[in-house]
C-alpha cells in the first residue's frame, strides 16, 4: 500500500513539474532530453538578457560547504557520498532542541542524578529524540516535499535524484523502529509499569507522519502545522526526560504545551524559505496565508508573549528570580529580532535563528529548574 501511494505521488510530481515547464518556456523553442533521474530542459537560441535565472541564489555554489552539507541546512556542497547524503536528510541541525529538550525534562523531574546510570539514559534518551525520531521526522518531511523542493531547493538529495525512493524509504524504517526499540528499552530500563516513553515516542512519530503525509498533512495549514511542529520540539522530548526519571504533573504539561506556541513562532521562521513552492501548490503557509509582512509579527509575537506568559507565571508561583532571569534572556531575542528577522526574515533567517535560539533554550532550562518536583 505504502509504495503504491508512493508511486502515485511521484505520478503527481511529474505531471505538475511537466505543467510548470511548458507555461514556462511556451514562448521559446525547447529542446528535452530524459535521464533516468532527471528532466532537463534547454531553451534554444534564448537571449541571454530576455529569460533570467528563476532563483539565482537558490542553486549552491560551486564551492558549497561540506559542513552545510552535513548538518543539512542551505548552501551545501553536492554530495555523492550516500552515507553523507543519508545524513544529509536527517538535518543534523534540528538535533540539538530535542536533545536539549530532554535535559530540561531531566532537570524539571528532580530525580537525576550526575552517575553513570542516568548519564548513560539521558544519553540514551537523546539518541532516540535526535538523531532517531527527529531524523525520522525529517527525512519523512523530505519525501513528502519532495514537489516543493523541486522548486524552492531542486538540488537537495531527493529530487535532484542522489538518492533513491527504495534508499529513502529503508532510511525511514530504521530511524522510526530504532527509535521505538530504544524507547522500549528506556522503559524496561526505568522500571516502568506502563511504557510512557514508548507511547511518546509512538504518538510523537505518529504526528510526524500526519504533519507530512496526505490525507492530513497538517503542514498544510500554518495554523495547525506549526502547532504539531512546536510541540513536537519542545513538549515530546521533555516529557520523555521527566518520565524516564520521574512523573509528569499536569502542571508540567500545560506550562510545556504553553512553550509549545514559541515553537509555533519558530516553525515560521522556517516557512519564509519556502514561499514559492508552498504558493504553487496550494499549502497555507502562514507568509503564504497574510503575507510576509503579517506573518513575521505573528511569528515574533508567538515567540515573545509566551516567554512574557511563562516568566509572569514564574513570579505569580513565588519564584521572582527565575522569572527575572527568564525577562533577561528574552531581550536579547527581541534584539536579534529587530536586528535581523523583521528586516528581511528570508535573507536572515539562518543568522536570527543562530543568534537568537540559544537564549530561548536557555529560558527553557531556568523555566524546567524552577518547576522541578
Amino acid at each position: 500500500m505504502a509504495l503504491t501511494l508512493n508511486t502515485a505521488s511521484f505520478v503527481r510530481s511529474s505531471s505538475i513539474q511537466a505543467n510548470r515547464v511548458r507555461i514556462q518556456y511556451a514562448l521559446s523553442p525547447v529542446s528535452v532530453s530524459f535521464s533516468r533521474r532527471r528532466l532537463s530542459v534547454i531553451a534554444a537560441e534564448t537571449d541571454k538578457n530576455e529569460v533570467k535565472s528563476q532563483a539565482p541564489d537558490k542553486a549552491p555554489a560551486s564551492g558549497g560547504s561540506s559542513f552545510n552539507q552535513l548538518l543539512g541546512i542551505k548552501g551545501a556542497a553536492l554530495e555523492t557520498n550516500k552515507w553523507k547524503i543519508r545524513l544529509q536528510l536527517t538535518k543534523p541541525v534540528t538535533w540539538p532542541p530535542l536533545v536539549w529538550g530532554v535535559v530540561c525534562g531531566a532537570a524539571a523531574s528532580g530525580n537525576f542524578h550526575w552517575n553513570f546510570e542516568d548519564v548513560a539514559k539521558s544519553i540514551t534518551c537523546m539518541l532516540m529524540s535526535g538523531p532517531f525520531l527527529t531524523g525520522y521526522t525529517q527525512t519523512i518531511n523530505d519525501w513528502y516535499d519532495r514537489e516543493i523542493d523541486a522548486i524552492n531547493e531542486p538540488y537537495r538529495p531527493i529530487p535532484s535524484g542522489a538518492i533513491s525512493e527504495n534508499e529513502v524509504m529503508a532510511q525511514i524504517w530504521v530511524l522510526l523502529l530504532g527509535g521505538l526499540g530504544l524507547a522500549g528499552l528506556l522503559d524496561v530500563w526505568a522500571g516502568h509499569d506502563f511504557p510512557i516513553v514508548f507511547y511518546l515516542a509512538l504518538g510523537g512519530s505518529l504526528l510526524s507522519y500526519i504533519y507530512s503525509a496526505p490525507p492530513l498533512k497538517l503542514k498544510q495549514n500554518g495554523w495547525i502545522g506549526n502547532c504539531a511542529l512546536g510541540a513536537s520540539y519542545i513538549s515530546l522530548p521533555w516529557w520523555a526526560g521527566q518520565a524516564l526519571f520521574g512523573t509528569l504533573a499536569p502542571d508540567i504539561v500545560v506550562l510545556t504545551l504553553l512553550y509549545s506556541i514559541a515553537g509555533f513562532g519558530i516553525g515560521i521562521v522556517n516557512d519564509f524559505k519556502s514561499v514559492e513552492g508552498d504558493r504553487a501548490l496550494g499549502l497555507q503557509s502562514l507568509p503564504v496565508a497574510f503575507g510576509a509582512e503579517t506573518a513575521k509579527w505573528i511569528c515574533v509575537g508567538a515567540i515573545d508573549i509566551t516567554q512574557l506568559s511563562v516568566a509572569g507565571y514564574l513570579w505569580g508561583a513565588g519564584k521572582p528570580y527565575y522569572a527575572l532571569a527568564l525577562l533577561a534572556l528574552i531581550a536579547p531575542q527581541v534584539f536579534f529580532q529587530f536586528k535581523y528577522f523583521l528586516k528581511d526574515p528570508v535573507k536572515y533567517d539562518v543568522k536570527y535563528q543562530a543568534s537568537a535560539q540559544p537564549f530561548l533554550v536557555l529560558g527553557l532550562l531556568v523555566t524546567a529548574l524552577a518547576t522541578r518536583h
